[in-house]
């Protein structure tokens, strides 16, 4: 049986988030399953290990020139000609397009499983992919995330970077896809400063190569602790993968840092500044730091500058006892 799982968020967070629900289609059938993902979705670097997933499909859409293959009415037929190819039997379609929908059907899939058709107003994107399972395949699915890498690469950049079980080696995702989400360099630095009182420690800080990014890399860099930090932000994401796998805990702004590693199994502080809560509290991998004087966090909280580096120290230490 060859099956198609349709998965059309962007980031990366979003597709960590849908794993578990492919998971369990995969061995529902007791077949590794096909997933049509966006680029933006990395889904090509860290889910190439993977045993539930045989082939990744790009939804070639939604880029800045408005000019790909996927785009428009005529990108709906190439799209449904694409997948035609294929051969598929059944498809599961995370999401509630009428679009996709008449896609699939043209590609002459004959077994269609969806969210209810135009009904994507206020959607929890974890409960309707429970949903789904449940009602088409009976079906109750943990949302517990886990991402697969090859133990030789985790070996090999055990060794690389001289990663060992004398130290704490910590990652800091001090990146993120939006000004809001990035917590200032003070209180990274602060919180460095609280835990090198404590623990002998090797840092590796994961960022993009945003300008706002790059500054707070580079603050962090220009203080006594730089020699124990290493720097991330020149790596593939295959490239980083195995180096946070080696990692006894991250600490990750609300980041596509927090999921992929939450999802490596690694114990994941989320510092959770400016969105809603669920999307650093779904793995029982992660623990939501979120800023002081709130309840709870969701979009517009503008809580950066209020996040605690002594609340974050406290967390940490808990967990590594």
């Amino acid at each position: 049986m060859k099956i198609l799982v349709i998965q059309n968020k962007m980031g990366i967070g979003d597709m960590v988030i849908y794993l578990p629900f492919i998971e369990a289609i995969s061995k529902k059938f007791n077949t590794p399953v096909s997933i049509l993902v966006k680029e933006s979705s990395k889904a090509d670097q860290f889910l190439k290990d993977s045993n539930i997933i045989n082939k990744i499909i790009i939804l070639d859409r939604n880029n800045k020139l408005k000019n790909g293959r996927h785009e428009g009415l005529a990108g709906s037929y190439n799209l449904a000609r694409d997948l035609k190819q294929h051969d598929f039997d059944k498809v599961f379609i995370f999401n509630s397009s009428f679009r996709f929908n008449l896609i699939v059907r043209i590609a002459g899939i004959k077994s269609i499983h969806q969210y209810s058709l135009l009904q994507k107003k206020d959607q929890h994107v974890i409960e309707a992919a429970k949903e789904l399972l449940r009602t088409s395949l009976g079906l109750n699915v943990e949302s517990d995330p886990k991402i697969l890498i090859s133990s030789q690469a985790v070996q090999e950049a055990k060794s690389k970077y001289k990663i060992n079980n004398d130290e704490k080696n910590i990652l800091l995702g001090i990146g993120g896809s939006g000004t809001t989400k990035r917590i200032p360099a003070v209180i990274f630095i602060k919180l460095i400063h609280l835990i090198t009182q404590k623990y002998k420690c090797k840092f590796f800080l994961a960022t993009g190569k945003n300008n706002q990014e790059q500054e707070i890399l580079k603050e962090i860099l220009d203080t006594e602790f730089k020699n124990e930090c290493y720097e991330l932000d020149n790596l593939s994401l295959a490239e980083t993968l195995p180096i946070i796998k080696n990692c006894d805990i991250s600490i990750c702004n609300d980041s596509s840092f927090s999921h992929l590693s939450s999802g490596l199994g690694i114990k994941t502080i989320v510092l959770m500044a400016d969105t809603p809560l669920l999307y650093g509290s779904y793995s029982p991998r992660m623990y939501p730091i979120i800023p002081d004087g709130e309840d709870t966090v969701t979009h517009d909280t503008l809580g950066k500058e209020r996040i605690s580096p002594y609340k974050v120290f406290e967390k940490l230490k808990s967990i590594l006892g």
